[in-house]
């Protein structure tokens, strides 16, 4: 609360006041020769001062008396008025500035519909007083800056509704009602209640009544005297902590109950199962669209092993039709250096690449991306592959979109809607919907059993949403042509996984055969083009050691990389994919909130410039 800090405050204030005080001159009525200026040597200032006490808990009640008034309004529901005279006995110093009473706001999940009509002292005259909320608990805060001490008296009078409860087991309806907080640290040395019933409560009482007095918990019983409609208790000094408690019995029915403590499968449970529906519809149309995509990658529906690519299906444009393609820029490295259209070397540190003059360039494709890979070549048509330029990796992002677009095209790909996740996710919107406007009604009208359902379709609704962006937008298919396409790469990767056996014996099929007719260094041929669709599929490794075991077989060195004379090792071509990858993806580190201006003709930083903002305590 503010007003230990209200204390605090003051206590710092009074301490500051205290020594200016003690430190000024003698007043005009000292003798002329002390207007002079004071000898601040001759001055001392004394070693402690009284402190105000900042505990502002440390205070009893002289007396508590409560005084309710219990009927039925207009609509059958109880209604209670209550008066509570409440005589503080503050200590002399300056301590308190008034009192903080909690009321609470609820009662067995329906609000209580709590107004405080007005504050006043002993005498009648209004007592400033402001009001705050926390918990479920309407704090009163009586009093402005001025300290009162010895004491002081507070009336506070406020109404409710909604008071009395029909009983679980449906025997009776009960005023069970604490009239005391039960978490006070103030002791009260006399307290009084008097509960008025109006006629029509006094008629429908059951004559069971019990009084407890005592700790939370405790079954100690005090004496609830009557007298027709009205009930008074009154007790000796109460420590802190004890409270008194009453439970008065009424005939079942004898009033009416807020809807919040009714049970409402409407409010409190569609909703959840609407939250449960819409989630799982939602999911569903992702599952659709899936299922979509794949299906549109079917044309005749079979794979026929393959071990030849047409020059118009190099991997950038192979890339796109492939799902989940790796590795795109390596592979078409590499399947423009197996077609001699240049030469992988090493270099200090970085892998170089070597023009080389004369090559036939198969497709567009391949132009572009050599224009891509060369545009900062020396002289000698040789550039080295960077490992940190953002320049480079924009071109390589720029050129991978190239092969998507040329996909497009060309008549390979389009983009579509899933008419079966539209469905559904129209379906989970208005399920959605529904549930949400159930969930919000039971809260508005006071239920706290709808909180949960209105937390889960909080949930449900973020689901539903980022389901719709999906599942309403036009995502990458393959056309017929491309699917046809797709089928064949399929059986060049097929070709690429079966045994070394199977592949010769597709090699010396009537195709295959004049395809080897100069010999099984052809054979070699094959496989060094199928190489870059090899890293397509992510099969680089097992195709690496397939093209080892050939050339150690027919002594034939790798030509397009390393060192001619050299054996192919897999690890030169792993290593060459790991760098040429990583360069192709390269992006500078930033620095958040940073500036790319500034440092005054220095490197700049600390933060980088620009506004960083506020970040502190009070």
């Amino acid at each position: 609360m503010a007003a230990p800090r209200l204390a605090h405050a003051a206590a710092v204030i009074a301490l500051a006041l205290a020594g200016l005080l003690w430190s000024m001159p003698a007043t005009a009525s000292a003798s002329p020769s002390a207007e002079r200026a004071p000898d601040v040597a001759a001055m001392s200032i004394p070693q402690s001062l009284p402190s105000a006490r900042d505990d502002v808990d440390d205070f009893s009640y002289a007396s508590w008396d409560t005084r309710m008034e219990l009927g039925i309004d207009d609509e059958g529901r109880a209604r209670l008025h209550a008066t509570e005279t409440l005589t503080a006995r503050f200590p002399e110093t300056d301590q308190n500035r008034g009192i903080v009473r909690g009321i609470p706001m609820t009662y067995e999940n329906a609000g209580l519909d709590l107004r405080i009509l007005s504050v006043t002292d002993g005498t009648g005259a209004d007592v400033p007083f402001e009001t705050d909320e926390d918990d479920g608990v309407l704090f009163v805060l009586t009093g402005d800056d001025s300290y009162v001490h010895g004491l002081t008296t507070y009336v506070i009078e406020y109404e409710m509704r909604d008071v009395i409860l029909h009983r679980a087991d449906g025997r009776a309806d009960e005023f069970y009602w604490d009239l005391l907080p039960l978490d006070s640290t103030q002791p009260i040395e006399s307290f009084h209640a008097e509960i008025d019933l109006d006629e029509a409560l006094t008629s429908q009482l059951t004559g069971s009544t019990r009084c407890y007095v005592g700790r939370s918990g405790s079954t100690d019983e005090c004496t609830l005297g009557r007298d027709g409609g009205r009930f008074t208790v009154e007790t000796g000094a109460l420590a802190a902590g004890e409270g008194v408690t009453v439970a008065i019995g009424f005939e079942p029915g004898a009033v009416a109950q807020p809807s919040a403590r009714t049970p409402n499968h409407t409010t409190d449970t569609v909703p959840g199962i609407a939250a449960l529906g819409a989630a799982g519809l939602s999911v569903g149309s992702w599952f659709a669209v899936s299922a979509f995509t794949r299906s549109r990658r079917r044309a005749s529906g079979i794979v026929v092993a393959q071990y030849d690519v047409p020059d118009a299906l190099p991997p950038l444009l192979a890339a796109a039709i492939v799902p989940g393609a790796k590795d795109t820029i390596p592979a078409e490295i590499v399947h423009l250096a197996v077609r001699g259209t240049l030469r992988i070397e090493e270099g200090a540190p970085d892998p170089v690449l070597r023009r080389l003059p004369g090559a036939r360039i198969p497709d567009p494709l391949d132009v572009d991306a050599l224009d891509a890979l060369f545009s900062d070549a020396d002289d000698a048509g040789v550039v080295a592959l960077p490992t940190s330029s953002e320049t480079f990796a924009a071109r390589m992002t720029a050129l991978t979109a190239s092969g998507a677009e040329a996909a497009s095209a060309r008549g390979l790909t389009a983009k579509a809607r899933s008419r079966g996740a539209v469905i559904l996710q129209w379906c989970a919107n208005g399920v959605a919907a529904v549930g949400f406007a159930l969930a919000l009604w039971g809260v508005v009208s006071g239920r706290i059993t709808a909180v949960p359902a209105l937390v889960a379709m909080c949930f449900a609704l973020f689901v539903v949403l980022v389901s719709s962006i999906y599942s309403f937008t036009r995502h990458t298919v393959l056309t017929p042509e491309g699917a046809e396409r797709h089928e064949y790469l399929m059986g060049v990767r097929e070709f690429i996984r079966v045994a070394e056996a199977d592949r010769l014996r597709m090699l010396q099929s009537y195709s295959g055969a004049e395809r080897r007719q100069d010999g099984s260094a052809n054979v070699i041929v094959v496989y060094e083009r199928l190489l870059p669709y090899a890293m397509l599929f992510g099969m680089e490794r097992e195709w690496g050691q397939v093209l080892e075991s050939v050339y150690a077989y027919e002594r034939h060195g790798a030509s397009w990389i390393g060192d001619p004379t050299a054996p192919f090792v897999y690890s030169q071509l792993s290593a060459f994919a790991a760098t040429s990858q990583a360069a192709a993806s390269y992006s500078a580190p930033s620095a958040s909130g940073s500036s790319s201006a500034g440092g005054s003709f220095g490197g700049g930083f600390s933060g980088g410039g620009g506004g960083g903002g506020f970040s502190g305590g009070r």
